[in-house]
């Protein structure tokens, strides 16, 4: 993976690099809000016990993980914004 810039946003223009993750990221914000509305809906319109008794139960189980990594990676995510908002930190 390549290391992009460290120079501000400001004085210079985006590399391609820079295009394509802020495309990706777009396209994961919408992705991430068009997933919990669905989930959303169908937790409103039926209940646990529902969906269990139709789900294909190995595929809801591959969704769980699916979604458990996703979690984790944005809890990494959020773990690193504090840290670079905390700054180093002296003993």
């Amino acid at each position: 993976m390549k290391k992009l810039p460290s120079q501000p946003l400001i004085s210079r223009h985006l590399e391609i690099e820079e295009i394509r993750l802020v495309a990706d990221l777009r396209i994961m914000h919408s992705k991430v809000e068009e997933l919990y509305q669905l989930v959303k809906n169908l937790k409103r319109r039926h209940g646990e016990a529902a969906v269990h008794k139709y789900a294909d139960q190995d595929v809801l189980n591959e969704d769980i993980e699916l979604v458990d990594n996703i979690y984790l990676w944005f809890v990494s995510l959020k773990e690193e914004a504090r840290k670079q908002a905390n700054g180093p930190r002296r003993r």
